[in-house]
């Protein structure tokens, strides 16, 4: 089996990340069947001692500094980390390294037959595409022999597939707000509920700061099952010395003394992402496994996490970020105000039809675009350009209408000026179709499925 034929195979499975589901046809989310499955295979979840990284905001990018300065310390460390800009083969690492194609066809052919024996049996339908990539994930770093495995979870917490985990070494949980709200919950605190379903009995779990009602259900749930809570903003306090385009320096201030650190990140979150994740070291230290300030340091330093205020190019300054509800938008407005200066903004904005449209659009005005290019992603998920274009016209902001994000990202160049700034966002998958249309990227293309009916 070749990757092509494996990716086939893949997406022949239920998939619920790239169908458009509304109503009584959304998935019930259940851990029996990833369990059985992992029964099957021989349970290599539980080869690995656990880093669980869950949240709304910034759990991918903590994920990978844990995981960049775990490998500098010489760990042999597995991340999986969902979804992917280019190529599946990026939500399965060692390290910040993604698996080969050959690697990847090899895991898919090798876990085939046990999960066409759990679909026999599962009147859901099988396993799906997610279910099979986490097998993967954890199938690889078994036979890799990882000494940790760190997982992002994909979708809330409480019934996502890696959620299978026994006790982790630690249970970390970023900044929530709202998103997903008709799987995970209409209030912050609903979706705590969800997200604090990664804690087991006796764990230790570091949060990111968190709004009141959240930090509330996570307490809560911490106290019923006698989990230990390190709130990182407790622990540790961080500041902001300087800044450019290539990251950002700031001090990290704690029990052992004053940090000077830097990292390779935009925005002002990323300094409460990295706060969190050498809260998480610390815990990790005192789990048995050691890692030292200099590898801390220069993991942090070392972190790749494209696509996240990502600078793609300069004069005129294109930057992407992936931001794709209003909590993250509010942030890239803050981040942009401060961090990128520019005479005129040219926003191109693809946005996935399940998203907060009104929300998002509420914030990003507030930068006063020049022009919006709305544009749709390939996404079978993404909403019809005139559905974005409709409330920045309500507004009296300029817009135009570019079907494909390549070209969109192209047109916004070639209107901006060298002292303009050009800002794609609104979702990872505009963001992912960005960077191969500046970065000379071959696309990873995939079936097509029906598209969003929401009208443009």
């Amino acid at each position: 089996m070749d990757y092509r034929e494996a990716i086939q195979r893949l997406l022949s499975l239920v998939d619920y990340e790239r169908a458009y589901r509304t109503g009584p046809g959304q998935p019930r989310y259940d851990l029996t069947r990833m369990e059985e499955f992992l029964r099957r295979l021989g349970n290599p979840h539980l080869q690995a001692p656990t880093v669980h990284v869950a949240g709304t905001k910034g759990k991918g990018s903590t994920a990978a500094m844990i995981a960049s300065a775990l490998t500098e310390e010489g760990y042999v460390t597995g991340l999986y980390t969902s979804p992917h800009l280019h190529t599946f083969r990026e939500r399965i690492r060692m390290g910040l390294v993604p698996i080969t194609a050959q690697e990847f066809a090899s895991l898919v052919e090798g876990l085939w037959d046990a999960a066409q024996e759990v679909g026999k049996t599962d009147p859901q339908g099988g396993v799906t595409t997610f279910e099979m990539l986490t097998a993967m994930a954890f199938a690889h770093f078994a036979r890799q022999r990882a000494d940790v495995q760190v997982l992002e979870v994909g979708l809330g917490g409480r019934l996502d597939a890696t959620n299978t985990v026994e006790r982790p070494l630690v249970c970390v949980i970023t900044a929530l707000s709202l998103d997903h709200t008709a799987i995970l919950g209409n209030t912050v605190a609903e979706i705590a509920r969800e997200k604090a379903g990664i804690i087991k009995q006796g764990s230790v779990v570091v949060t990111a700061p968190q709004p009141p009602e959240a930090l509330a259900v996570i307490q809560e749930v911490c106290e019923a099952r006698g989990a230990t809570l390190v709130q990182a903003a407790q622990v540790y306090a961080w500041e902001r010395t300087s800044q450019d385009l290539a990251g950002q320096s700031f001090t990290l201030r704690g029990r052992q003394g004053e940090w000077a650190l830097w990292i390779p990140l935009l925005g002002r979150h990323q300094m409460e992402n990295a706060g969190t994740a050498v809260a998480a070291f610390d815990v990790l230290r005192r789990q048995g496994v050691p890692i030292a300030h200099r590898s801390v340091v220069q993991g942090l330093q070392s972190v790749r996490w494209p696509g996240r205020l990502e600078v793609l190019q300069r004069y005129p300054l294109v930057v992407a970020d992936g931001a794709h509800n209003p909590a993250s938008s509010g942030r890239l407005r803050l981040a942009v105000e401060e961090d990128l200066p520019h005479r005129r903004l040219l926003l191109v904005l693809g946005i996935s039809a399940d998203k907060d449209l009104d929300g998002m659009v509420e914030e990003l005005a507030q930068l006063k675009p020049a022009l919006v290019v709305a544009t749709r992603s390939r996404h079978p998920r993404a909403l019809p350009t005139g559905a974005i274009a409709r409330p920045f016209q309500q507004r009296g902001i300029p817009v135009h209408e570019v079907a494909e994000v390549g070209e969109a990202t192209q047109y916004a160049i070639a209107q901006a000026g060298e002292e303009d700034l050009v800002l794609v966002t609104g979702s990872l998958f505009a963001v992912a179709e960005a960077r191969e249309q500046v970065r000379g990227i071959p696309p990873e293309l995939y079936p097509e499925l029906p598209r969003s009916p929401r009208a443009g």
